[in-house]
């Protein structure tokens, strides 16, 4: 649970390529693209380009690099030829990444072409609500105190946080202790100390809360069929704080404003 100096800076390397990833997307004009087209791309510059392994393609039997989920699917949407992401949308990736024998996990939602205000407004308080949580990592606070600033976040905007998905250790596994729920109660839960490596990824629901798995067994979608948007970054407890591993360029002024 807890990573030594040199586990972090490997834990770096791969956050910073991840990032990476998600910094060759912003790049690309979605619009018409089908989602297997984006999860080939992605394969192609995480093996050729970064010379790392995409860490989800065979894990849990899953056969793709990332996940991709567009409007009212919450998370664990499957690459398809036919799925073609269209002016409006709003499309989640989940992206993970191994160098070194370590692992990073990060996901953004993208706003495609014209998406309406109200797309374009959950967008927002998803991403700000991952930063809530982010806000609340340092020596000494409780896992509680992320999920508490999470949620209520996300209900002050008229939103609701996803329960049965959460945050989760990470390193040499995908998934490690602890759990990082998305809710809870300000100092209750797991203490945090330096070199902790974990992620924090709110999924937020314009509408209720509730979701449903499709028949695919993977695809979760929102059972209102409400808009859906999630953010995650891989982070570590600091001596004095929190960094953020997987931290793309055009997010340096989130952490400035923490500092």
């Amino acid at each position: 649970m807890v990573k030594t100096p040199d586990e972090l800076d490997l834990m770096r390397v791969s956050g910073r390529l991840l990032a990476s990833v998600f910094e060759m997307l912003d790049r690309q004009n979605l619009e018409g693209m089908s989602t297997l087209q984006v999860n080939d791309l992605v394969d192609r510059f995480i093996t050729v380009d970064l010379e790392a392994r995409p860490a989800s393609k065979g894990q849990y039997d899953f056969k793709y690099v990332l996940n991709c989920s567009i409007n009212h699917v919450v998370c664990h949407g499957v690459p398809n030829p036919n799925e073609i992401i269209r002016d409006g949308d709003i499309v989640n990736f989940d992206i993970t990444l191994e160098k070194n024998g370590y692992i990073a996990d990060s996901s953004k939602t993208y706003l495609v072409g014209n998406a309406p205000p109200p797309a374009k407004r959950l967008v927002r308080i998803a991403q700000e609500a991952m930063w809530q949580g982010i806000r609340q990592v340092r020596p000494g606070a409780r896992l509680g105190d992320i999920g508490f600033a999470i949620e209520r976040y996300a209900k002050k905007n008229g939103c609701s946080v996803v329960r049965e998905y959460c945050g989760h250790g990470i390193g040499r596994e995908m998934h490690e202790e602890p759990q990082v729920l998305n809710f809870g109660r300000p100092g209750t839960g797991l203490k945090l100390r330096e070199g902790m490596v974990f992620t924090v990824e709110p999924m937020v629901n314009k509408g209720s809360r509730m979701v449903a798995t499709e028949s695919d067994g993977w695809t979760v979608v929102t059972k209102d069929r409400k808009l859906s948007a999630q953010f995650e970054h891989t982070v570590a407890v600091t001596e004095t704080g929190v960094e953020v591993l997987t931290l793309r360029s055009d997010e340096t002024p989130m952490i400035e404003r923490m500092q």
